[in-house]
């Protein structure tokens, strides 16, 4: 499906959100997805996944998580680009990440008429996006190797596993067992409290490193990354009528 793709401005109370929008050319009604970045703010690899989301036939979105902290910061995957993203990472909050999210919604409601919603993130929005489904508005979410979410939420205050209860719609998990960043403890933890919550969801794992999705760094696993595809893109279907 051919796409267009520009920078947009999401308006969160005094707030601009710098955000990257693919959508499909042709004329009709789309689900949204929203997209969230690794700790290396919307770069490359990000805009791609929006592209490749955009061609499925979706408005997809990916807004800067960083916008309080560093407009425009986007990086690459070296040992001091991982340096600089965490220290950006620890100083967002959580209400603040619900607010942003919460914003780019409403925005794809008012300027597309959207009315069903889905969101993925990578590494720490792979976090963000375990937290965000428990916003009424999200119907599916694809959570990549999300690290933290058993032990820690953005800005502190109880772990983001215990919001489990508030999710409201399915949310699908996909972890490296070869992840040195999360335990496969953490992940059995995560599937234990979804399943205690009754939350419809499933939890895929792959003999694969942290990173596993993103062809432009050294974890990229080719075979974890397209199964993953095809399962982001059933997930996503649900959207449709």
């Amino acid at each position: 499906m051919d796409i267009q793709t520009r920078w947009v401005k999401v308006p969160n109370q005094d707030l601009e959100i710098a955000s990257y929008l693919a959508q499909p050319v042709a004329a009709g009604t789309y689900p949204g997805i929203i997209v969230i970045q690794e700790i290396f703010g919307v770069n490359a690899h990000i805009r791609d996944v929006t592209e490749r989301i955009a061609r499925l036939g979706y408005v997809a979105i990916a807004p800067s998580i960083y916008q309080r902290q560093a407009p425009g910061f986007e990086t690459g995957y070296t040992p001091a680009d991982v340096e600089q993203g965490r220290i950006y990472k620890d100083q967002t909050t959580a209400a603040e990440l619900l607010s942003d999210i919460q914003a780019t919604i409403d925005y794809l409601k008012r300027e597309f008429g959207i009315t069903q919603f889905g969101t993925i993130g990578f590494c720490f929005g792979g976090h963000v996006v375990y937290l965000a489904a428990t916003l009424p508005d999200v119907r599916v979410t694809a959570s990549f190797y999300g690290g933290g979410i058993a032990a820690m939420t953005p800005g502190g205050g109880e772990p983001t596993i215990t919001r489990t209860a508030e999710i409201r719609g399915t949310i699908w998990c996909f972890f490296g067992t070869r992840d040195p960043l999360i335990p496969n403890e953490e992940a059995d933890q995560i599937e234990q409290e979804l399943q205690k919550q009754g939350i419809d969801h499933q939890v895929f794992r792959y003999d694969a490193d942290h990173g596993f999705f993103c062809n432009e760094r050294d974890s990229y696993d080719p075979q974890a990354a397209a199964d993953s595809w095809e399962k982001v893109q059933e997930l996503f279907s649900r959207l449709r009528p």
